[in-house]
């Protein structure tokens, strides 16, 4: 049996999420919402890419709005099929985020007048490294499908507007030495310990907060990783502290950067830029989101760590994440959603898209 798209956003989440779909693995998931969108949306302009799947409508309307969510999940943990406990839907990617997909599809399907031109964009490979993202292959190989006044990401964000989002950068900072006998330490000169005014530097570190557009972003810079060592008995000739920083989004990637080398002034290391993706700027200051923010009560705060947004930010279209479930379940064993938040989230944009 097929995916129904008009039944409840509740069963319609259980049920894709009875479709295993770990990264590089959504075909079959993909096959299914494809033919569903076929057959139960008829005003939509229906195509595949990849294991990706978008839709969407021509009605001439003044604004578009781009509806986005990822069909893949992080590896389950004997937590597939769902199952529904006390007001609550367990299991790999409830959260994380196919009761999201489950309200854009149910919307899609059973809106038949709305207020805006939709662009529905379901797509692979997010949860994985971001060169298999397959939103960076649509925006290289379908662009036009990504023009949007505003667009709306579906990641689980408790039910409120989660604007904007952090960037990040990853920094491996390395220390040299000169190898010895342990016997001997005062022949060499050990790498190791030369790390630890890095670490010194990071425990007294304030965090900046910022606030744009009413959101409030706070910084962090952390070590998340030591490499070291030869073998019990010999000093140490190379070190190295991996360290993430999280930064507000008015700052540019090379910007974050430079921070962190300003933060490490003076001390007897080299620092290599390993990873980097910018932020994205809430934009709630503009026109195409303020029909949104109003449909939402007004629930709105800053997204700490990364989405997709960013990728449309940087195309300068307006984007927020909003979508039901609790971002802290997200990957857990105990995974799960509040049925309540699927239902209220349907609800809110479905009066925001008959607007």
């Amino acid at each position: 049996m097929g995916l129904d798209l008009r039944a409840d956003p509740i069963e319609l989440t259980a049920a894709l999420v009875d479709i295993p779909s770990e990264s590089r693995h959504e075909a079959r998931i993909a096959d299914d919402v494809e033919a569903a969108l076929r057959a139960q949306a008829p005003g939509y302009e229906v195509i595949r890419n990849g294991d990706a799947v978008l839709a969407r409508t021509n009605l001439g309307r003044p604004s578009r709005v781009l509806l986005a969510g990822h069909l893949d999940t992080v590896p389950a943990a004997d937590n597939v099929p769902s199952r529904l406990v006390d007001g609550e839907l367990y299991g790999c990617g409830t959260s994380d985020m196919k009761s999201g997909d489950a309200v854009f599809l149910h919307l899609a399907a059973t809106l038949a007048e709305p207020s805006h031109d939709v662009t529905l964009v379901m797509y692979d490979c997010e949860e994985i490294e971001s060169s298999a993202n397959g939103l960076g292959r649509i925006e290289r190989e379908l662009p036009d499908w990504l023009r949007a006044d505003v667009a709306i990401l579906g990641e689980p964000s408790g039910g409120f507007i989660e604007a904007g989002c952090q960037g990040t950068i990853r920094m491996v900072v390395r220390a040299t030495g000169t190898r010895a006998h342990s016997a001997r330490s005062w022949l060499g000169d050990n790498a190791i310990h030369k790390l630890g005014a890095v670490l010194d530097r990071l425990s007294v570190y304030q965090a900046r907060s910022v606030d744009i557009d009413g959101c409030t972003y706070r910084e962090g810079l952390s070590a998340v990783r030591i490499d070291g060592g030869v073998a019990g008995n010999v000093i140490p000739d190379a070190a190295s502290v991996t360290l993430n920083f999280r930064f507000a989004p008015d700052r540019s990637v090379e910007q974050a950067a430079a921070h962190v080398h300003d933060v490490l002034d003076g001390l007897d290391v080299d620092v290599e830029l390993t990873d980097a993706a910018a932020g994205a700027l809430p934009g709630l200051t503009k026109p195409a989101a303020a029909g949104l923010i109003s449909a939402a009560g007004g629930r709105v705060r800053a997204k700490f760590g990364w989405t997709d947004v960013a990728r449309f930010a940087a195309l300068g279209i307006p984007a927020v994440n909003y979508g039901p479930g609790d971002p802290n379940m997200a990957h857990r064993v105990d995974e799960r959603v509040e049925l309540a938040q699927i239902t209220a989230v349907t609800e809110t944009l479905r009066a925001y898209l008959l607007d």
